[in-house]
């Protein structure tokens, strides 16, 4: 088979490329810009175009062509080709084929879903594991090839593509309003799960977070494997776990909840939540000597709820340290819809400094009008004068070797690309974009 993925270097569609090449298919793709992920595939086999897509990128004979969800239809490299699949539409292909665990909700997906696979593969079972953040564990990547029966998968509801899925297990960790540039309301995202969860077979395993008001809304009397954070267990979770916060218990919870209802032992659970690390963009800490010694922590949190229980994580970790945080907003719709989350988590966050830059504008997804309508100068204006609005990352960049006075925590938070001004202060690699 010969396979072109166009928008390869996504988090997504990488991890599914990747699965091709581990099936000896011939895999190639297109991406705007480079990325550790090209550079990744590069090295396992697929031949990659960086630049502008265009039809010739694609080959002759290619059996299929899979787009990233990012991609418009319009796409030249879509323009009059056969055999056409989104992401979604191509992973859903592939749950049909295993035993399939997907990991659902609006926060902790990627976390809940690395932890599992790695649950899956310390108990023995083997698992192909794709998710949404690279890992330690696999090599850097966000995939793991297995033989056995499971596929663990972090299933998105944006554009409802978990629709397209087949899964034996839905884990379900929390669920409030996102994406409201596809969903009408918080309804609108409600109905669309419950149709999710009526996916299931009738032998399938839901695994609900008994904490959230809205997953329990969803499930409503439905058999559930529920986890709460109960008192007893939850302190057991957080005192096994290598990671801070609140958040990541609950996540650990629904980790030794899957374990119990596949009848993996519980020492198995616990041993892998003390041994997992964190992941790519999630929590991940460098130290930086210079110019002044700092802590950088990089977190790809770009939703209020993401901002509040991260800081709050950094708090719990780095008592009576200073707190610096740096966000970019991703998007201007969501900036727009939850305009009012924003400034209410924004003002209240316990940050000794607060920058906005500009926000991320997600190529093909935003309306002109809403972009009229919200700026980050705006939402610093309404935050009031703790926030400081800096527009550009090379700006920022300056800002804090001009001002960091050394044993700072600075956040560096975003799902855009900030993470270039990570990559940038711990001078991660040659090629950096400011």
């Amino acid at each position: 088979m010969k396979i072109h993925c166009v928008g390869i270097g996504g988090i997504g569609i990488s991890a599914l490329a990747q699965y091709y090449l581990a099936k000896r298919w011939k895999v190639s793709g297109s991406d705007l810009m480079p990325s550790e992920i090209t550079d990744l595939l590069k090295k396992k086999g697929a031949k990659i175009s960086i630049g502008p897509h265009v039809k010739k990128n694609v080959p002759k004979d290619a059996d299929r062509i899979v787009f990233s969800p990012a991609v418009s239809n319009n796409n030249p490299e879509l323009k009059g080709a056969k055999r056409v699949m989104s992401y979604p539409q191509a992973l859903g292909e592939l749950t049909k084929e295993f035993t399939t665990i997907a990991v659902s909700g609006t926060h902790g997906k990627s976390t809940t879903s690395s932890m599992i696979g790695l649950l899956l593969q310390n108990a023995g079972l083997d698992p192909t594991v794709i998710v949404g953040t690279k890992l330690k564990e696999f090599g850097g990547s966000n995939f793991r090839m297995g033989k056995g029966k499971y596929l663990v998968i972090e299933a998105d509801e944006h554009f409802a593509s978990f629709l397209h899925y087949r899964p034996r297990m839905i884990v379900l960790t929390t669920v409030e309003e996102d994406h409201l540039d596809y969903y009408k309301n918080l309804n609108s995202i409600l109905s669309t799960f419950k149709k999710y969860l009526s996916l299931l077979p009738k032998d399938g395993i839901v695994v609900a977070n008994g904490d959230d008001p809205n997953v329990k809304r969803i499930v409503g009397k439905r058999k559930a494997n529920w986890y709460s954070l109960r008192q007893k267990e939850a302190q057991k979770v957080s005192q096994s776990m290598a990671i801070p916060g609140k958040h990541n218990v609950s996540n650990g919870l629904a980790v030794l909840a899957v374990a119990r209802a596949l009848g993996i032992p519980d020492k198995i659970a616990y041993r892998t939540l003390s041994r997992y690390q964190g992941s790519w963009r999630r929590f991940e800490i460098f130290k930086v000597s210079h110019p002044k010694p700092f802590t950088l922590l990089s977190d790809y949190g770009h939703h209020p709820t993401e901002i509040k229980v991260t800081v709050d994580a950094a708090k719990q970790k780095w008592p009576g340290k200073k707190i610096w945080l740096v966000f970019q907003p991703h998007q201007y719709q969501r900036t727009y819809y939850l305009w009012d989350d924003f400034v209410r988590v924004l003002s209240a966050v316990p940050v000794q400094k607060l920058i906005l830059c500009d926000i991320y504008d997600v190529a093909g997804r935003e309306e002109g009008s809403t972009k009229k309508r919200v700026s980050s100068a705006k939402l610093a204006k309404a935050i009031g004068t703790r926030a400081l609005y800096i527009p550009t990352l090379p700006e920022v960049r300056t800002y804090l070797k001009k001002n960091l006075k050394g044993g700072e925590i600075v956040m560096v938070m975003g799902a855009g690309d900030i993470y270039s001004l990570a990559l940038a202060l711990t001078k991660k690699r040659k090629r950096e974009n400011i």
